[in-house]
């Protein structure tokens, strides 16, 4: 039983792999084809980054004379597996994850952490001046996001521990359990400012502008990245994907995890295609997270000074998330019905 249980763990964490490579450049894709259209450009076709992954991995690898070399090389592995984990732990169309289990929310910021940790240290490793940089920018970055992030992951929590109780520091247990069919007008303005808080923070979380300081190309030359080349920087590269994928999933299962079958029965016989439309419910949303967070915010912004990137976060969005809190917590105390609801 144990055997055939580690088999199923393993054949299942590949395919969601694979699932998460292939629909992470997908969007790495579409993104870039948005982002040129929006700035009057025609822009790279949709299947690009697969092309890019493809010319990297047929490039010669070259490894920086003075760089650690061992450290260099595990750091684009260690980056990809770690990003790809992430989705063993989310919820994916209302489907149970892979492996679930107490306080799996935790572990996914844990998680996270890793990937970009492995940035850094390849960075470190690599003896750039130019890394040094992006990897110290990296690391203040960080700091600065995670303070933010853990306020909105403690604030759905404790919101849930109260209405509904359970597991409340399980993904799959908070996607089943979905707060905005729990609270009051107060907790649904709180809620929306805890998503607001969120979607902000995805940026920063992903390297992504205005929050790239630590890549900055006209600053420091790609900065962590600019010694690497072949293999290792096609991991990287799909790494990004798989994170960004990751992150939207993981919104997702906080805040949007319905699916869309139950509401289509009502019309129609779907029958074993509704696993399907879930599925592509699913990718819908996910898309439209990755536009909202990533790809019309790097398209209408410019790049933030580090001082700015600390600032933004650790009193701006971190002051608006406890905002939040107090609205979910004042929720209760206040009991203001939502005016359509009733």
């Amino acid at each position: 039983m144990t055997g055939e249980i580690l088999l199923k763990t393993v054949l299942g964490g590949a395919l969601i792999t694979l699932f998460a490579i292939f629909f992470g450049l997908i969007f790495k894709g579409i993104d870039r084809k948005i982002v040129a259209r929006m700035q009057m450009r025609v822009g790279p076709p949709i299947r690009q980054p697969f092309l890019d992954v493809i010319k990297l991995m047929n490039k010669e690898t070259v490894v920086p004379e003075n760089a650690i070399k061992w450290i260099y090389h595990a750091s684009a592995i260690v980056c990809l597996a770690s990003s790809a984990i992430i989705l063993l732990y989310i919820p994916i169309a209302g489907i149970e994850p892979l492996l679930h289990g107490h306080g799996d929310i935790i572990l996914i910021i844990y998680i996270f952490i890793i990937s970009a940790l492995a940035m850094v240290v390849g960075g470190f490793s690599s003896s750039s001046p130019f890394a040094t940089v992006g990897a110290q920018r990296e690391m203040i970055t960080m700091a600065s996001y995670e303070f933010p992030l853990a306020v909105v992951i403690i604030a759905i929590a404790w919101k849930l521990s109260e209405e509904i109780g359970g597991d409340v520091f399980s993904v799959y247990h908070i996607a089943q359990n979905p707060l905005w069919n729990s609270v009051g007008l107060l907790g649904f303005i709180g809620l929306l400012i805890l998503l607001f808080a969120i979607v902000v923070v995805t940026p920063g979380e992903l390297a992504k502008i205005p929050f790239d300081v630590a890549e900055a190309e006209t600053e420091i030359a790609q900065g962590l990245l600019v010694e690497y080349s072949g293999r290792n920087l096609a991991m990287f590269y799909i790494a990004d994907g798989v994170r960004t994928f990751a992150m939207a999933s993981l919104i997702t299962a906080l805040f949007f995890p319905y699916n869309i079958s139950p509401l289509l029965k009502n019309y129609i016989s779907l029958g074993d295609f509704a696993i399907v439309t879930d599925f592509l419910f699913f990718l819908l949303k996910v898309f439209l997270i990755i536009l909202f967070s990533v790809t019309l915010v790097r398209a209408g912004m410019a790049r933030l000074r580090i001082t700015q990137v600390v600032t933004t976060y650790w009193i701006t969005i971190t002051l608006i998330a406890l905002f939040g809190l107090v609205l979910l917590m004042w929720d209760n105390q206040l009991d203001i019905p939502l005016p359509w609801v009733g």
